[in-house]
């Protein structure tokens, strides 16, 4: 907040303020309001009055805000900030809030439903004062020159706006929808609310700043790996022992067979056994042994069967 732009504050609240104060003690002004009014505007130039109706809508807050919001949302996104947008959320809040008490607590008629000539129509369940148009205007037109990159862009921007918020309120004025004094004032509102933007450009880094954060969170979120499912225990091999608890089923088929073998404890020999040894006349006799055979194997002879190195005589075939 320069010390040039806080000078221009201080002077536009003085002379919003003036402006109010000459309206509630019915000062000349008020009086210029009623002789306008008479003089309709509207009656004087009807030529101008289609064009008139069409123009007066750059100062009507939804169409100027859709319109504003579509060009400052595609500069967000080239420049890859939210800045714009945020700007001129927190520049239309403060329209809504300080224009719309304005309006409600002064509470003055417009010139169509007037009913007293003469009077300031202050406190009659109004809400003409200050004019809405107008200062919606100098706001949603002045966003622009408030954010140009150069300052050449501000410039032009700048006198751009002012000619726009300029023609809307004297549009209002001949279409008698407003009185005089409610342009000034809407002028004045809008003018204070650019002029004070700065002071909110903390908040707005600050929000800028909350919304990438939460951004990161929930890219992080939707990026993170997903936890590996415990992997399923392989097969048993053919062949291999498997250990279970007693009574417990096997749990693949195939092992069936494996189990059947392993059902029954390995025999442990006599001398590798835990305890005491028996003494050699109580061990159990042995097992008698099967004689060799004279190739060497334990299989029993046959009687039957006879031997390889004996011949046997074979009748000789012929006569």
């Amino acid at each position: 907040m320069t010390r040039h732009r806080v000078v221009l504050f201080a002077s536009t609240l003085v002379f919003y303020a003036a402006i109010v104060w000459a309206v509630v003690i019915t000062s000349w002004l008020v009086r210029l309001d009623w002789q306008i009014m008479f003089f309709r505007p509207y009656q004087q130039w009807q030529e101008i009055h289609a064009f008139l109706d069409y123009y007066v809508v750059l100062g009507q807050r939804g169409p100027t805000a859709v319109m504003v919001a579509a060009w400052l949302g595609w500069r967000s996104w080239r420049q890859h900030t939210l800045r714009p947008m945020l700007a001129l959320g927190v520049s239309l809040l403060l329209l809504n809030i300080t224009v719309g008490a304005a309006k409600i607590g002064m509470g003055r008629l417009g010139p169509h439903y007037a009913t007293e000539i003469g009077s300031n129509e202050m406190w009659l369940g109004g809400d003409i004062f200050p004019s809405g148009h107008t200062a919606n205007a100098v706001v949603t037109w002045g966003i622009l020159a408030y954010l140009a990159s150069t300052p050449r862009a501000r410039r032009w921007l700048s006198a751009l706006s002012a000619v726009i918020s300029l023609g809307v309120g004297l549009t209002t004025v001949y279409l008698g929808t407003h009185w005089l004094s409610d342009v000034l004032l809407g002028w004045a509102a809008g003018l204070l609310i650019m002029l004070a933007l700065p002071w909110f450009e903390p908040l707005i880094a600050r929000a800028e700043a909350w919304i990438f954060s939460l951004r990161d969170t929930w890219r992080e979120r939707r990026t993170a790996p997903v936890p590996a499912t415990p992997a399923t225990p392989a097969p048993t091999a053919v062949g291999a022992s498997t250990l279970r608890a007693p009574g417990e089923e096997p749990a693949n088929p195939r092992d069936t067979g494996i189990a059947a073998r392993t059902a029954h404890p390995p025999i442990v020999p006599l001398h590798l056994a835990h305890g005491p040894h028996p003494s050699r006349s109580e061990r159990p006799p042995a097992a008698p042994i099967a004689p060799i055979t004279p190739l060497g194997s334990r299989r029993p002879p046959h009687a039957d069967r006879v031997s390889r190195s004996t011949t046997s005589a074979r009748p000789v075939a012929g006569g």
